[in-house]
């Protein structure tokens, strides 16, 4: 797909995406909220959009489909950006943290109130524990990075868009279950077209003379 798109289809998808990530973050910019909260309130919450936004490039990189990139080169901003996703969620929490210590750590002990913290508690465990297995993954059998990597991207998806959409806070509602929206389409059409180009793959194998 890199290598046929032209620079007028390729412009379109990369002004998409950025405006996909930077219009929710620019309404919540000019959310009302802010006007109550503390510059390290607000870090940790731009942190946590951020880290939605993120979300949504990660599995376009991994498939291919954003022109202008090659195979390596986009697993390996593949991997940057995972790396920065990891940091986006530590400034998240830290924040947090900073701001609220017995909210978090209620959070972090599934025993708050909260309907949203046990989905964003899940949904970061998993983000580091998908960031612990990139760093050993040359230890791991392909299919068992494939599946786990798999499996785990779907738990981060899920948890991170339930999390910001029964959050009531800066983010603008329409933008926000736009973003929500493209992560989970993009996501799952990736994987489903990662799964068909393996199958056809292993198809040619077998009907090799």
């Amino acid at each position: 797909m890199n290598e046929t798109t032209g620079p007028a289809r390729a412009a379109l998808i990369w002004a998409a995406l950025a405006a996909a990530i930077s219009v929710p973050m620019l309404f919540a910019a000019t959310s009302p909220y802010l006007q109550w909260r503390d510059a390290i309130y607000i870090a940790a919450g731009f942190a946590g959009i951020l880290a939605l936004g993120l979300l949504l490039v990660q599995p376009l990189l991994i498939a291919g489909y954003l022109p202008g990139l090659s195979v390596i080169r986009a697993r390996r901003v593949h991997r940057w950006i995972g790396g920065a996703l990891v940091v986006a969620i530590l400034i998240h929490v830290a924040g947090l943290w900073f701001t609220s210590p017995p909210d978090m750590l209620d959070a972090l002990l599934f025993r708050s109130p909260t309907l949203f913290s046990p989905f964003g508690v899940i949904g970061m465990w998993a983000i580091f524990a998908t960031a612990t297995l990139a760093l050993v993954r040359r230890r791991l059998r392909l299919r068992t990075w494939r599946i786990t990597h798999a499996s785990l991207a779907a738990v981060i998806v899920g948890c991170s868009v339930v999390h910001g959409m029964l959050i009531e806070g800066t983010m603008e509602t329409m933008s926000k279950a736009a973003l929500c929206t493209l992560v989970i389409a993009a996501t799952f059409k990736v994987q489903v077209d990662l799964w068909a180009r393996k199958k056809r793959a292993a198809k040619q194998l077998t009907e090799l003379p």
